[in-house]
């Protein structure tokens, strides 16, 4: 499930995201989510998230 919508996601959800350094390669890092940083309802390049870890991007992968 892509990780556009707001709704789809929330605290303590595991997911994939890719950091900003990575976008060029698509490399994803898994974690579970901390904070949701994006206020919007949606976007189209993914919601972006803080992860427990302190890790900042945009999530790809719900799961």
């Amino acid at each position: 499930m892509p990780g556009t919508e707001r709704n789809d996601i929330r605290s303590g959800l595991r997911v994939k995201i890719v950091q900003k350094q990575h976008q060029r390669t698509g490399e994803l890092t898994e974690g579970v989510v901390k904070d949701l940083l994006t206020k919007s309802a949606s976007h189209p390049h993914g919601i972006k998230v803080r992860l427990e870890d302190g890790i900042v991007g945009r999530v790809k992968e719900i799961g």
